[in-house]
C-alpha cells in the first residue's frame, strides 16, 4: 500500500500551532514510508473562509518548509462530487430528506436538555412519506445511520475504540440550500484522494465514528486513523491566546527558525528515548505512529526558545545573514550593502553564540551595518569618559601600525598599548569595545575589530575621541 496523507485546515484564520504540528506529523509520515502529503483547504464554510488565511496557511507551511506534493486542493471547488454522493445514498436508500422545521429542531433540543440527554435529531422523518411534507420548508438530506449495533474504530494511537450505534443520530449531508457539510465532505473528498491515513487532532474521534459509517455506505474502505491529543499550556490547560501566541506566522516574526520549530513540534506528543535533538533527516527516517503518546504535550517557550539557540549556533553563517537581513535593514533604514554582508559573513561565528533568536541576532549584529557616527547606549556612554576618550585618541596611532590587520595581531598591539599606558586591559578593552559597537557588550572585541577593518575601525576611533563626554549625562 503506497501510503497517502493529507493535511485538512479551514481557511479562517492564521495557521495554528496545533494545526502546524498535524501538518508534520502528517508529512514526516507520508515521507517516512514513501508516500505522498496532500493539501486540502476545507473552504466549505464561505462565510467565514478567506483569501488571506489561505495565504497565512500556504505562507507557514512554506516557512516551516513542509511542502506538500501536487497543487493545494479546494474542497469548496469539488462541491459537485459530494452532492453527488449524496444523491447517491438517496437513490440507494441510505439517506432521505427531513422537513423538519427549525422550530421543532429547536424544541427536540430543548425537551433533550430537561431529560438530561445529549441533543440529537429523533429521525422522525426517517421513514416518513415525503408527501406528507409541510408546505414553504425546504428539505435537507440526513444519513439513515445504522441504529443497532456498534461502530469500531482501531485507532493507532488511542487503540481500541467502540460507540453504539444508537448513540449517534442521522447527520446532514446536505443543507436545506443544497450545499453539502462539512462530514460529508470529508469523506467523498478522502476517498477520491485515496487517503490511506488520518492523521489529526483526537478533539476529531467523535467524528470518525460517523465517517466510518458513511465510508461504508459509500462502498469505500475507511483509511486508518490516528488521532493525536492536544496541545496544552504550561499549566496543563487547553492552549489559548492567555498562554501567547498562538499562530505560526508569530513565531516566525519572533525570530525563530524552521528547522528549531519542527524539532520542537515534533518532540510536542511524539518521542523515541530522550533525544532531544532531532533533524529533519532524522525524523523522516525515525517516525512513525507508534512514538505517539496519548497524553497532551505542553508547549514551553522557555524550551522553544534554548532549542531554537542550539540550532541558531549550528546553522551556516551565510544562512544566518539571508534569514537576518529583512530585520536588520527595517533596522537600519536602509538595504543591506556588499559591504555590510560581507561584515555580517565574518562577524557571523561570534554573533550567534550569543544569540537565541534572529531577532537578538540582529539586534547585536546592528553595530556591524550602523552608520557613523555610533550613538553609545547608556552603558556604553559611561565608559566613554574624558579619560577614555584620551586613551583612544592615543591608541588610534597604535592601531593604524598594525600589519597583518587580523585579531590575533590587533590584541597583541592593544595589549603593548595598555602596558605603556600602565593600566589593565580591560580599561583600554572596555572603552575601545563602546567606541566600536555602542554598547558594552558585543562579541570578542579583537574580532570586532578584524571584521569591522582597519579603515572603519579608526574611523570610529576619532568618531568616539573627538565626541564631547558622552557619559556625564548617563552618570
Amino acid at each position: 500500500m503506497t501510503v497517502v496523507t493529507r493535511f485538512a485546515p479551514s481557511p479562517t484564520g492564521f495557521l495554528h500551532i496545533g494545526g502546524a504540528r498535524t501538518a508534520l506529523f502528517n508529512w514526516l509520515f507520508a515521507r517516512h514510508h514513501g508516500g505522498t502529503f496532500l493539501l486540502r483547504i476545507e473552504d466549505t464554510d464561505r462565510a467565514r473562509s478567506t483569501d488571506e488565511a489561505v495565504r497565512a496557511i500556504i505562507g507557514g507551511l512554506t516557512w516551516l518548509e513542509l511542502f506538500w506534493d501536487g497543487e493545494p486542493i479546494s474542497q469548496f471547488e469539488r462541491r459537485d462530487h459530494h452532492v453527488a454522493a449524496a444523491r447517491r445514498l438517496m437513490e440507494e436508500g441510505r439517506a432521505y430528506f427531513c422537513y423538519c422545521t427549525p422550530e421543532e429542531l429547536a424544541e427536540m433540543r430543548e425537551q433533550a436538555r430537561r431529560e438530561g440527554r445529549p441533543p440529537r435529531y429523533d429521525g422522525r422523518w426517517r421513514d416518513r412519506d415525503p408527501a406528507d411534507a409541510p408546505p414553504g420548508v425546504p428539505p435537507v438530506v440526513r444519513f439513515r445511520a445504522p441504529q443497532v449495533g456498534v461502530t469500531d474504530i482501531d485507532d493507532r494511537v488511542q487503540g481500541t475504540v467502540t460507540v453504539r450505534n444508537d448513540q449517534l443520530d442521522d447527520m446532514v449531508l446536505l443543507r436545506a440550500d443544497g450545499t453539502p457539510t462539512y462530514m460529508l465532505s470529508v469523506v467523498v473528498d478522502d476517498r477520491d484522494m485515496g487517503i490511506t491515513h488520518v492523521i489529526r487532532g483526537d478533539d476529531h474521534l467523535t467524528n470518525a465514528f460517523r465517517q466510518v459509517q458513511l465510508y461504508h455506505a459509500l462502498g469505500a474502505r475507511p483509511p486508518l486513523f490516528a488521532h493525536i491529543p492536544l496541545i496544552h499550556g504550561p499549566d496543563g490547560a487547553k492552549l489559548s491566546k492567555r498562554h501567547g501566541a498562538l499562530g505560526v506566522d508569530a513565531y516566525r516574526a519572533m525570530g525563530f527558525l524552521p528547522a528549531a520549530m519542527r524539532n520542537y513540534l515534533l518532540r510536542l506528543g511524539w518521542a523515541r528515548g530522550d533525544e532531544e535533538i532531532i533533524d529533519t533527516a532524522q525524523a523522516i527516517e525515525w517516525f512513525d505512529l507508534d512514538g505517539v503518546g496519548r497524553s497532551p504535550a505542553r508547549f514551553d517557550l522557555t524550551r522553544l526558545t534554548n532549542l531554537n539557540g542550539h540550532y541558531m549556533r549550528h546553522t551556516p553563517d551565510a544562512e544566518l545573514v539571508e534569514r537576518a537581513a529583512p530585520r536588520l535593514e527595517a533596522l537600519c533604514g536602509r538595504p543591506l550593502d556588499a559591504t555590510d554582508r560581507d561584515r555580517l559573513l565574518r562577524g557571523m561565528h561570534g554573533l550567534k553564540q550569543r544569540a537565541k533568536t534572529l531577532n537578538e541576532l540582529a539586534d547585536n549584529a546592528l553595530f556591524y551595518v550602523a552608520e557613523r557616527p555610533l550613538t553609545p547606549d547608556a552603558a556604553a556612554a559611561r565608559l566613554l569618559d574624558d579619560e577614555a576618550r584620551a586613551r583612544l585618541a592615543r591608541l588610534g596611532p597604535a592601531l593604524a601600525a598594525v600589519e597583518p590587520w587580523d585579531e590575533g595581531t590587533i590584541e597583541a598591539a592593544v595589549r603593548t598599548f595598555a602596558e605603556t599606558e600602565g593600566v589593565k586591559l580591560g580599561r583600554v578593552a572596555q572603552p575601545l569595545r563602546a567606541a566600536l559597537t555602542g554598547a558594552a557588550q558585543s562579541p570578542g572585541i579583537f574580532e570586532v575589530a578584524a571584521v569591522l577593518g582597519r579603515e572603519e575601525t579608526l574611523a570610529r576611533l576619532a568618531d568616539a575621541a573627538s565626541q564631547p563626554d558622552a557619559g556625564a549625562k548617563a552618570r
